[in-house]
């Protein structure tokens, strides 16, 4: 749930909920820390880590991955371009994505 909804959407940031709530009086509020590890959506969110987020929703990466996974990230994208050139083309879905061994080698190669 998110409060002031009306609010939040009028910044034009993305907003994944699962509904508006009525705001509880500001005085109830209570100020607890700064970087403090939390949980959201069922999830730990510890300080550092990095929350990606685009129209199809939110992914989190713990600090010590960030690299990681965005070496992973640039080869995926990489891949699923070579793919979606391959289906323009004409190329059946199936095999291709995920790609079976044939498709992984034709993409390999395509790469130089």
């Amino acid at each position: 749930m998110v409060r002031d909804g009306k609010g939040v959407i009028s910044t034009g940031l993305p907003v994944w909920c699962g509904g508006v709530a009525a705001p509880p009086s500001v005085a109830g509020l209570t100020f607890v820390a700064w970087q403090q590890p939390i949980g959201c959506g069922g999830a730990a969110v510890f300080p550092d880590d990095i929350v990606v987020a685009d129209d199809d929703g939110a992914v989190l990466v713990p600090a010590a991955l960030v690299g990681e996974v965005a070496a992973l990230a640039a080869e995926q994208e990489r891949l699923e371009a070579w793919i979606m050139g391959e289906v323009e083309r004409g190329a059946a879905l199936p095999g291709l994505y995920p790609p079976d061994a044939v498709q992984r080698a034709r993409y390999e190669a395509s790469r130089g």
